[in-house]
């Protein structure tokens, strides 16, 4: 008697079903010439990265998290919400003295990007202010109060990198500059002594495509 096949896992499903969506999609415009009035698809990436801090010379885990993203085919744009978990980190001021403090990540408006139709290629502008809260100096907690962030968001102009692959994911990865920041306290002339700057990069890792769970 032969063996029957073990049913795939629910995970290996909603990606697969994720990647029939997307391929399906495209195979409507490029069958189309673009003409049809092509279904907006709408799927989730996990997410993960790092980010560079020039000002403070180290390097911030970024996730692991997820974008929630929708495209349209037929335009090749795109829409998503980048959903980030506070990032704890840690440097040396002056070389010297030990820094650590949490980053939140707050996205105020939606991602919005492209999508070359033809190689699957992605350019995509995020807007994300940056929180701080739990500074310590030299293991000392310093206050920073509630509201300690960047007076306006950081600008993420990212793009994908070779290999990238709309339904396999890859990689995204730009450079920014972290504005000033406000309402830190008695630390705000520390922070942003520190902190703010432009040559700051960012690279993100986007893993298989999958359709977002139902309600």
């Amino acid at each position: 008697m032969k063996r029957l096949k073990s049913a795939p896992s629910r995970a290996r499903r909603v990606a697969l079903r994720g990647a029939v969506a997307l391929a399906a999609g495209m195979g409507l415009v490029a069958a189309t010439g673009g003409t049809a009035h092509a279904v907006p698809v709408r799927l989730d990436y996990p997410l993960s990265g790092v980010t560079h801090l020039q000002g403070t010379g180290s390097d911030l885990a970024l996730g692991p998290g997820v974008l929630e993203a929708t495209a349209d085919l037929k335009a090749g744009t795109m829409s998503a919400l980048t959903k980030l978990p506070p990032a704890p980190g840690s440097f040396k001021m002056l070389g010297a003295i030990p820094v650590s403090v949490t980053t939140e990540f707050i996205e105020p408006e939606p991602t919005i990007g492209t999508i070359d139709l033809k190689t699957g290629a992605v350019k995509s502008t995020t807007k994300l202010t940056l929180r701080l809260k739990d500074l310590r100096v030299a293991g000392i907690p310093t206050l920073v109060g509630s509201r300690c962030q960047t007076e306006v968001p950081a600008v993420l102009e990212l793009a994908s990198e070779p290999g990238f692959n709309p339904i396999k994911g890859g990689k995204l990865s730009g450079t920014y500059t972290i504005p000033k920041f406000e309402h830190c306290l008695l630390a705000t002339p520390l922070i942003n002594l520190v902190i703010p700057g432009a040559g700051n990069t960012v690279t993100l890792t986007l893993g298989q495509a999958a359709q977002p769970p139902k309600p």
